[in-house]
This record gives structure tokens, sequence and C-alpha cells, in this order.
């Protein structure tokens, strides 16, 4: 579910859509995120990621615009996943860990940063919470 970039917008608030290519060997995600209110300032993100897929293990994700553009949102970071202990009924579990860093440009005074960064933070945090709510809705599960 995690590399379907058809079924992740579903399961992610904020995310509109991921277009999907690949170019060289390599494969790209270009996000497409909803507009969002900035200190006034509308926004909306769209960036492109160098997607690598280490099956059952990892996603790394690195931003990398196409040559000559200039996208002023972009995110670094990967999904670990490892096995867990299996459920009381031996249904097989798998421990999903998040790394996610995201820089957003900006057409603010540097004095405006603190506020920004604390609403990024409590953005990213809810949007998390929320996709994890989502992913285990999917997956019929619940969180342990």
């Amino acid at each position: 579910m995690l590399t379907d970039p058809v079924l992740l917008p579903r399961l992610t608030p904020l995310l509109n859509r991921i277009d999907a290519s690949t170019e060289g060997g390599d494969t790209f995600w270009r996000w497409h995120l909803v507009q969002l209110a900035v200190l006034g300032i509308g926004i909306k993100p769209v960036f492109t990621e160098r997607m690598t897929f280490t099956e059952g293990k990892r996603i790394d994700f690195t931003h990398t615009p196409p040559a000559g553009a200039a996208e002023w949102t972009g995110a670094e970071g990967c999904y670990l996943l490892s096995d867990a202990e299996p459920e009381d009924d031996g249904t097989p579990a798998t421990q999903l860990e998040i790394s996610l860093t995201v820089d957003v440009d900006l057409p603010l005074s540097r004095l405006a940063s603190p506020v920004v960064t604390r609403t990024m933070r409590t953005t990213l945090d809810r949007t998390g919470d929320r996709f994890a709510a989502n992913l285990l809705r999917h997956l019929r599960t619940r969180q342990r």
C-alpha cells in the first residue's frame, strides 16, 4: 500500500494526488498537495521525489526537482518496515516507522520562522495521526 501512488493519496490527508514516472531506471513521484494557508499566504505545494523501494524493508524519498524547475517545497525521509511480535492469535505484524523532513520556501520574513515552524509541525503531526488512523482502518487492524 505504501508503494501505491493511487491508494496513498486516499489514506494521506492534504495529499491530492501522486503522478508516478520512471526515468533512467529511477522512480519519481510528483506529489500534489491541497492548498494550504500559512500566515494568510495560500500555497499549493507540488514537488518531485526520487523514490527508492527496498521490498518489505524501506522506502526512501529524496527531493529531486526536474532539471530547470524551481520547486518551493520538498521532502526527505523514509518509511522503515520491520517484523513485530505476532498478534496473540499468531497473525504476523509489521512495525512502520516514518522519518520525514519538509522544506518550504515562503515569501515571509525570517522573523515569521518560529510561527511557521510551529504551524507546520502541528499540521504534520495531525496529518501523521490521521494517516495512521486511515492506514489502520484500511488494513482492518488496530494500533498496538
